[in-house]
């Protein structure tokens, strides 16, 4: 008995929250398969997997937003943002395909920069910083595309980057699984990390103790900027196209994606393993519920409920620490 408490102390908090969600999903998987053979066809299954890929990949970005306290409600358009600028490179100004790649990708890191500095200098509060920038890159996507969708019809080989197969597995998936282990490394084993999760236990604490708080959360909201560019290059990749409409409401998934899996929205904790298994919850939940032929609108309430009662649950496990 004595062992079992000691474990179950050694594994508090974190390790608890991501094998809950593991086993949750364990359980949508069983049930899904029970109550419909469609579900664990390969088709259904690389679907879910490429739709995980872009919703992964931005959650895995805004888990180092969330961990040190903050909050991102911009990623969904500035991913977006991305895309077009890719677009804007590759297909308008016809620039080689891995110019525009590295566009996207700063693009997205730019926004994330102005983010922090909104932040850390103008002292404006996160939710509000962000959902300004959230709406400032929805008129960008619509002034650069010219208010249409851009197209690679002549470069098939972006069209390639996310569905093109590496040993079975889609190549989108594969950027999914890469960036989470990039991204694990960053949090757990570089300076970065912990100065995230010292700025989101007790940020006035780590400025004390000599952390220039200001600049390393700029850094990290570009962090987060950057994933949601990568994930906006596979969006536009898997589609063929930059949607300039494309984007609000992707942020919400990603968040409650980084919730599920366990980081707490007050701050100082979370893991990229969690957020992973959050990402997958939330894409089985949305497939399953949609091949059982569930209007999307109880979809969205189904979603909602189960962030709802994550965070009450981090809520819960916080007072009895």
């Amino acid at each position: 008995m004595a062992n079992t408490v000691a474990l179950t102390k050694r594994l508090n908090p974190k390790a608890t929250q991501t094998i809950l969600a593991f086993a949750s999903l364990v359980v949508l998987l069983i049930l899904f398969s029970l109550a419909s053979p469609n579900f664990f066809r390969p088709d259904n299954l690389i679907g879910i997997l490429l739709a995980t890929a872009v919703n992964g990949i931005l959650a895995v970005g805004v888990t180092f937003i969330i961990i040190t306290g903050g909050i991102d409600l911009s990623i969904g358009t500035v991913m977006t943002f991305g895309s077009v600028m890719a677009g804007v490179f590759i297909t308008m100004w016809k620039l080689p395909i891995p110019l525009g790649i590295v566009a996207g990708i700063l693009a997205g890191a730019l926004c994330g920069l102005v983010n922090g500095f909104n932040i850390t200098k103008l002292k404006i509060p996160p939710f509000i910083a962000t959902l300004g920038m959230m709406m400032v890159t929805k008129g960008l996507n619509l002034i650069l595309s010219g208010v249409k969708p851009v197209y690679f019809v002549d470069t098939p080989d972006f069209a390639k980057i996310a569905t093109m197969p590496v040993f079975g597995i889609p190549m989108g998936v594969v950027i999914f699984f890469a960036s989470a282990i990039v991204a694990a490394f960053i949090l757990t084993k570089t300076i970065l990390g912990r100065y995230a999760f010292a700025i989101g236990s007790n940020e006035e604490a780590a400025r004390l103790s000599g952390i220039n708080t200001d600049a390393w959360k700029m850094g990290i909201y570009a962090l987060g900027g950057a994933f949601a560019g990568i994930a906006g290059l596979v969006m536009a990749s898997r589609l063929q196209s930059a949607q300039p409409a494309l984007g609000a409401g992707y942020e919400l998934d990603a968040i409650a994606a980084a919730v599920i899996g366990g980081t707490s929205l007050s701050g100082g904790e979370g893991s990229i393993l969690g957020t992973v298994i959050g990402a997958f919850i939330i894409t089985v939940l949305t497939n399953g519920l949609r091949i059982l032929s569930v209007p999307q609108e109880w979809q969205m309430v189904v979603t909602g409920l189960i962030v709802i009662g994550a965070v009450y649950l981090d809520i819960m496990r916080r007072k009895v620490k």
